[in-house]
């Protein structure tokens, strides 16, 4: 009877299902990246590295589609996955996928660089805070610090830093399969369960260390961005900051045209701080901030002084022009798209013409109460008036005088008033 305890026993224990536990591959996360670099997605990236750092992790995938970003939150990017302790793979895909710009740097700074098909990197020209209001001595300066920084990088993961050199200073791009040739990216592969498996044995090194991957059949387990995140990111987007922008002039002009409305103060408030938060982290050019805040203070001008819209024409021409300078850059997904500044600007003149025309029109209106909106109103004597007399205008019985005779029950019209008292003529 124990000898067949211990044989049931020992099945178990070299069954499969003994040695799962035991055999259990280590995961591999994997983040998704669509957009620009920001600050945002930098946090995102740094954090996801660290919480697979932590959770013993064979290694993370970061899937990059992008048409660059922010120097700065490349660069931190970079630092975190240069110094990381676990396999940092870059995939550059789905099919359609680009790594530009700091998307450049941030492929070859990966222990493994895989391209999916029909997909293309390079023109790494670096874009800064302010970019274009630099001399040219400090634009080579920039671009020859860009250059000495991709140049290691490239040096480091063991491919070619003449490309990557180009890459900065030419802007030149290439497709997947030259990467492959040329030694930008080690391989290509349609999708993330293609790469593991062909990643699966290959040993990394590290300081000293060296890991190897297995990951063949293994399945990747997704660490979604916070909505934290995602809010900051969207908010990041050069066109999203204008329009908050816009939102909060709006609201602030209404709550001073309209004191105590309260809700649209508050709302304005709150978009205005958002779009200041999101134009601190874009290359903005202070001149034409300054000519929006120059309308701002035009429109509110026109509430209090009696321009006849000239401060309005003013303030959508500082508007126009403003938003037309208020990103600066020569890469297109950090400038704001004419598709929104022409609407918008539209729009406010509409609106402040019409606001415009309403304040003359009510100006220009003849007067309907008080004494003003007496005079030329018709009315009945109530008496003889003979010199003087009284009437009845408007429901009301007033004191009267007329330059003529008007009889009893005649019908008059109030010429002007005077000392609350009416000057009338016969009709």
């Amino acid at each position: 009877m124990k000898r067949i305890i211990l044989l049931v026993i020992l099945f178990f224990v070299s069954s499969p299902m003994g040695l799962s536990s035991s055999q259990e591959k280590p995961p591999i996360y994997l983040i998704e990246i669509d957009g620009i670099i920001n600050p945002a997605t930098a946090k995102f990236i740094i954090e996801s590295i660290d919480q697979a750092q932590e959770k013993g992790a064979q290694g993370i995938i970061i899937q990059l589609d992008t048409p660059g970003g922010l120097m700065d939150s490349m660069r931190l990017i970079v630092k975190r996955i240069l110094t990381a302790n676990i396999p940092v793979i870059v995939y550059v895909g789905p099919r359609g996928a680009r790594a530009a710009s700091a998307g450049v740097f941030i492929t070859l700074s990966a222990h493994i660089a895989v391209m999916a098909p029909s997909t293309h990197i390079g023109a790494a020209h670096p874009v800064t805070l302010g970019e274009g209001k630099e001399s040219k001595t400090i634009s080579e300066k920039i671009v020859n610090d860009t250059v000495s920084y991709i140049k290691t990088i490239a040096k480091t993961r063991g491919r070619n830093v003449d490309w990557a050199e180009k890459a900065v200073r030419k802007s030149v791009s290439i497709t997947e399969e030259e990467a492959v040739k040329l030694n930008v990216v080690d391989f290509v592969s349609p999708d993330v369960y293609d790469l593991l498996d062909r990643i699966d044995g290959r040993v990394i090194k590290f300081d000293g260390l060296s890991r190897t991957l297995t990951t063949k059949g293994l399945k990747p387990r997704s660490i979604q961005m916070s909505w934290r995140y995602k809010f900051l990111d969207i908010i990041s987007n050069p066109t999203i900051a204008y329009i908050l922008l816009m939102l909060g002039i709006y609201g602030i002009f209404f709550e001073l045209s309209n004191p105590g409305s309260i809700l649209p103060g508050v709302v304005g408030g709150i978009f205005l701080i958002l779009a200041f938060y999101s134009l601190q982290m874009l290359p903005i050019n202070f001149a034409g901030l300054a000519l929006i805040l120059f309308a701002i203070i035009l429109f509110i001008a026109e509430i209090k002084v009696v321009s006849h819209g000239l401060l309005s024409v003013g303030g959508v021409i500082s508007l126009f022009l403003g938003s037309l300078m208020l990103i600066e850059s020569p890469a297109e997904y950090m400038k704001i798209s004419l598709s929104v500044i022409i609407p918008a600007v539209l729009v406010s003149a509409a609106f402040f013409i019409f606001a415009v025309t309403m304040a003359i029109k009510a100006r220009l209106k003849k007067p309907t109460t008080g004494t003003e909106g007496l005079v030329d109103e018709i009315g009945v004597a109530v008496t003889d008036i003979d010199p003087e007399g009284k009437v009845l205008v408007h429901g009301e019985y007033w004191n009267a005088m007329s330059d003529e005779k008007i009889e009893k029950d005649q019908k008059i019209q109030v010429v002007s008033v005077k000392n609350l008292k009416l000057h009338v003529k016969k009709v």
